[in-house]
């Protein structure tokens, strides 16, 4: 019966990361597939930039609120005693993880979705407030200077293990360290083509308007 459980939570917590917030919104109030403008992605950034900034507002809450909600069906789970105590932090990375997924992958679209960004703070908000509001304010921070959401997103991913070493951040399972550069290496690898044109100088600044790519 736990077995089953746990495997419905894995199921659960990668179909509620799957679910295409902008895609839906573009269509249902735009009439159009954001996949099909500006950078073809299907997050929030794209959505700023397509749909406007109410539409990419509600995407980006939606989609940390995906990413928060998966994660925390680990407790609901140690709630029900089917998940014990020591192992609350394993699954809960495992179940973010699964809606992280879910958001790159959608099932419900074709599997083409966002970078995951937006669900992983919702993830990482679920494990380690204090540390991911200070990564949210390095975000900020990072994009008012310098006007890149991909840049901004690369350095606050890599703040989160880095301030995890620090005491004020320090966790209770030194695991969540290992996760925070795991977490660091997809947000590299879903912003590969970001990174070369950072390095290129090719990288748009934010922009909100309606362009086809």
């Amino acid at each position: 019966m736990d077995l089953i459980l746990i495997i419905s939570g894995f199921l659960m917590a990668y179909l509620l990361g799957s679910l295409p917030t902008s895609v839906w919104l573009g269509e249902a109030y735009f009439g159009i597939d954001v996949r099909d403008f500006g950078s073809g992605n299907a997050g929030a950034t794209n959505t700023f930039r397509v749909l406007g900034k109410k539409a990419g507002i509600i995407v980006m809450l939606v989609d940390v609120f995906k990413g928060w909600t998966a994660t925390s069906l680990a407790l609901l789970l140690n709630f029900m005693d089917v998940i014990p105590a020591h192992d609350l932090l394993l699954y809960k990375v495992l179940f973010g993880i699964l809606g992280v997924v879910g958001h790159i992958f959608p099932v419900y679209v074709g599997f083409k979705g966002g970078k995951g960004v937006a669900t992983l703070l919702g993830m990482v908000l679920a494990i380690h407030t204090e540390a991911a509001l200070m990564c949210i304010l390095i975000f900020l921070i990072v994009l008012l200077a310098s006007k890149y959401v991909s840049l901004g997103s690369l350095i606050a991913a890599l703040a989160f293990p880095i301030l995890l070493l620090l005491p004020q951040f320090s966790p209770e399972d030194p695991r969540m360290i290992l996760f925070g550069f795991a977490m660091f290496a997809i947000v590299v690898l879903t912003h590969q083509k970001n990174i070369i044109r950072l390095i290129n100088g090719e990288e748009s600044r934010t922009k909100i308007r309606l362009r086809k790519k």
